[in-house]
């Protein structure tokens, strides 16, 4: 197949933005076929390393419940957040970044860095201050290191963190406001996973936002989408558990921000606390006591993995809701 550019939404539309070897691919079995599916191939100028020997985990599956409030787990009783609350390790108090709204605050999220260090204070490309922006993410440190990496995004906003060379696999729908369901995001998840296995897997489900924007934040439109999206959630964990087998992957589920009202990005306790949920391999079990910022969320990714954080990162991994790292087979 001939290789081709990654197309991605700049502030005047669709713009090219050239890679190693980018294949366009429709991947049979997926859910909807509207917007682009790409899978990105490891470019020739991206130093590798060997995969370190000790890690709590090889696989760690990151979760991004869009406009989840840390109080609507249980006020719409969503059992799949409950279990892993119950049999992980959680804070209800962790903490996003300022501004409070999607695209800053994912890119804390993946990036260990505050909106100041890595400069995406925009929230869609229409916006954007400018069209490149370069800074590590928990992609590109994972990947250079040897481990695979995927991206599930529901929202087309994510081109900043979409770049080449630092994801072997990456989908966000076409356009500027496209947009796919919690339950779309996973069945395309559900399918890559039958024949792949990445070491980092982060998937972006967008219900709740839709419906606080639409709806209201906790009207019972948002409770409804809450649930849908915990419903998705519990199938990503049963695809999770037949590709990497039982107790060999971590999860951690959090929310970029949450919400009032018809909408997000102050400093109101209800747009900046946010749900920190660690279950699986190496997880303790009980309530963080410690401080959680979002970009403490990349850091804990690379320690599970063995991997030491850029220097340059604030955040730091959130150590007290695992067991400590130990010695594991390379896969």
């Amino acid at each position: 197949m001939p290789a081709v550019s990654l197309l991605t939404a700049g502030r005047r539309g669709p713009r090219a933005i050239p890679v190693a070897v980018v294949v366009l691919t429709a991947l049979t079995g997926l859910s909807g076929c509207a917007g682009p599916h790409y899978v990105l191939s490891r470019p020739l100028d991206v130093p590798t390393v060997t995969a370190p020997t000790v890690s709590v985990t090889r696989n760690v599956v990151l979760v991004s419940v869009d406009g989840l409030r840390p109080d609507a787990i249980d006020r719409f009783a969503a059992p799949t957040l409950q279990r892993l609350m119950r049999e992980g390790s959680y804070s209800l108090l962790a903490r996003t970044i300022m501004p409070s709204t999607t695209l800053p605050s994912h890119t804390s999220m993946l990036s260990g860095e505050p909106p100041d260090q890595h400069g995406v204070l925009w929230n869609n490309v229409t916006s954007a201050k400018t069209d490149v922006v370069e800074f590590s993410t928990v992609f590109s440190v994972a990947r250079a290191h040897g481990y695979h990496t995927a991206a599930f995004f529901s929202k087309a906003k994510f081109s900043p963190l979409q770049r080449p060379g630092t994801l072997d696999y990456s989908q966000a729908p076409g356009g500027w406001w496209g947009r796919w369901s919690s339950e779309r995001t996973v069945d395309d998840v559900r399918a890559y996973l039958q024949t792949e296995r990445p070491n980092v897997l982060f998937v972006h489900l967008s219900d709740a936002d839709a419906a606080g924007h639409s709806s209201g934040w906790m009207s019972n439109a948002y409770g409804r989408a809450v649930q849908a999206t915990d419903a998705a959630l519990a199938q990503l964990l049963v695809a999770a558990e037949e590709a990497y087998g039982v107790g060999n992957y971590s999860v951690l589920v959090t929310a970029d921000h949450g919400g009032h009202g018809y909408g997000h990005g102050t400093k109101d306790a209800r747009d900046v606390t946010i749900p920190w949920i660690a279950w699986g391999q190496g997880v303790k079990v009980g309530v963080l006591d410690e401080k959680i910022d979002t970009f403490d969320t990349a850091p804990t990714v690379l320690w599970l993995l063995g991997v030491e954080a850029p220097k340059s990162w604030d955040g730091a991994p959130v150590v007290e809701a695992f067991h400590a790292l130990v010695p594991t087979a390379a896969e």
